[in-house]
């Protein structure tokens, strides 16, 4: 049954409402996309970091990562190197990037020692209540640092100040970095002596740990001692030393 609209007809009205829609589109006002900050994979980013903070090895059994924090120091960094390589480990340094710019040389020996580099900010500054772009342009100069003395250097890892977080993980992740943070902290910056901290890491270390230590930011001999005293007795017990996992 026909409605009375003949073909030719219809053909009109359609390319009409066409015609209009387009103009309509045409003329609508462009809105700016909001901002979005996000987790995206960034273009080119290294691995597949996530906003995740690590606190764990990922290697199963009786694996344990060691990670220092606040260097590089001279007065204690070649000391920490040196018991490091005596004792066939390799550890995690999170570097501040100030130090690294005064210390370019110590920066060079822990890469050529074949330890892990992670960005620890530039300032060693609470990050929690800072900006996206603020967060960014820290951990940005940061990496600057620490190329400017390794050029070739990777930066797997980016550690917060204080573990105060904010957005930094979604920036770091951003820039290709995955957030680490700690299941052990020996708390070794009261340096209540070589004795409770050794005990410390005895009885705080559980599987696929990772731990909290600290060759900068002040007087760290009672710290390298620990390490000098536990490493051995940790690896004739069996445990290995490897790196915290590369992403959440």
């Amino acid at each position: 049954m026909s409605d009375g609209t003949s073909p030719k007809r219809g053909r009109v009205v359609a390319t009409l409402l066409t015609i209009g829609l387009t103009v309509f589109a045409a003329a609508a006002p462009a809105h700016a996309a909001p901002q979005d900050n996000r987790y995206h994979p960034a273009a080119g980013a290294k691995g597949t970091a996530t906003p995740e903070v690590v606190t764990q090895t990922g290697v199963p059994g009786q694996s344990v990562a060691l990670t220092f924090d606040d260097g590089p120091n001279p007065g204690e960094t070649p000391r920490l190197l040196d018991v490091l390589r005596r004792h066939d480990v390799k550890a995690v340094f999170c570097l501040w990037g100030q130090h690294a710019q005064q210390h370019p040389d110590l920066v060079r020996q822990i890469a050529d020692a074949g330890h892990t580099l992670c960005n620890h900010s530039m300032y060693h500054a609470d990050l929690a209540s800072q900006s996206w772009s603020s967060v960014a342009a820290d951990l940005e100069a940061t990496n600057q640092a620490i190329h400017d003395a390794v050029p070739s250097a990777d930066i797997p890892y980016f550690r917060a100040p204080y573990g105060s977080w904010g957005q930094s993980p979604q920036v770091a992740a951003e820039m290709g970095m995955q957030p680490l943070g700690w299941s052990l902290a020996v708390e070794d910056w009261n340096t209540p002596g070589t004795q409770v901290l050794a005990d410390r890491l005895r009885q705080g270390i559980t599987r696929q740990s990772v731990v909290l230590l600290h060759d900068g930011g002040g007087d760290r001999s009672q710290t390298i001692e620990a390490v000098d005293r536990v490493v051995p007795e940790l690896q004739s017990q069996g445990w290995r030393f490897v790196r915290p996992a590369t992403r959440g």
